[in-house]
């Protein structure tokens, strides 16, 4: 078997390349890497230069028929200050299960801390960091960081 070190790259398809590349350079924050105007893609780097790569291309006139889904590891406190963040670009924060959120969601199983939202074509896109603390895979769904931050008071 060969171990796997990490993911370095993954694509969407998106509707309009331009307004994609705004999207994830001016909200998201990526650093935009290449272009290929002929194959209508725009690769970003993730996490830094040759780290990881995000691909984006563009199917043009066909609907799309598929909404995915990518989660963007950062600092908790970046994801605390997610929410607030996000509404100021006119995008709505949601927790795991899709609700409107004013604060991170908490999956303890793992424990993670969440926020989710849509790009302009509908895929889920996530800010997640791994919380401090031991795991909890007895207590089912999610949980507010508040909430969580409680129990690991107790």
């Amino acid at each position: 078997m060969i171990p796997i070190n990490g993911l370095y790259e993954t694509h969407l398809t998106v509707s309009n390349l331009e307004r994609s590349i705004e999207f994830y350079r001016d909200v998201v924050g990526l650093e935009l890497a290449h272009t290929i105007a002929e194959r209508n893609v725009a690769f970003f780097w993730v996490g830094g230069r040759e780290t990881s790569m995000l691909g984006l291309w563009s199917i043009h006139s066909s609907p799309l028929r598929l909404k995915l889904h990518i989660a963007f590891q950062t600092t908790l406190e970046q994801v605390i200050a997610s929410p607030a963040y996000l509404r100021s670009k006119g995008i709505i924060p949601r927790s795991g299960a899709g609700t409107e959120i004013q604060e991170p969601s908490v999956f303890p199983w793992m424990p993670s801390a969440n926020v989710y939202f849509d790009d302009p074509d509908g895929h889920s896109l996530e800010y997640i960091a791994i919380l401090p603390g031991k795991a909890r895979p007895e207590i089912a769904g999610m949980m507010t960081l508040s909430e969580w931050n409680q129990l690991e008071a107790e």
